[in-house]
């Protein structure tokens, strides 16, 4: 191959491997809707706040994070690759999730609000 067509061909692959989002933490990108309010060596727990129609910065959680909803609500997530999925929660609502990166928009007109727990060690099989 000549040196023009191999560096086309290497720049098209390139283009088509898909790298994961970084994790990305919740608190620190997104201070004016979430607090940590408690943490120790094994888990940390985050308090949100989203008011009506508000959206977060894009973040992660990792694996095996327990989601508490603290106010009834509608929310939309949505991922890097731009699939949604919309969720209504009552307060109370406990959900034990995947890892995963996402946006949060609430869809409501009222605030929802919840909490995280995120594990800090990897979880044992």
């Amino acid at each position: 191959m000549k040196p023009r067509v191999q560096a086309t061909v290497l720049i098209s692959l390139s283009l088509c491997i898909v790298v994961p989002a970084p994790a990305q933490d919740h608190a620190k990108v997104d201070p004016d809707h979430v607090k940590v309010v408690a943490e120790n060596d094994q888990v940390r727990v985050l308090r949100y706040r989203y008011g009506p129609r508000q959206k977060s910065a894009q973040h992660s959680h990792p694996d095996n994070t327990v989601d508490v909803a603290l106010t009834k609500g509608r929310v939309r997530l949505v991922t890097p690759d731009g699939k949604t999925v919309e969720h209504s929660v009552e307060a109370g609502t406990v959900n034990l999730n995947a890892a995963s990166t996402h946006i949060v928009e609430n869809l409501g007109d009222t605030p929802f609000e919840g909490l995280s727990i995120e594990p800090k060690t990897p979880t044992r099989k």
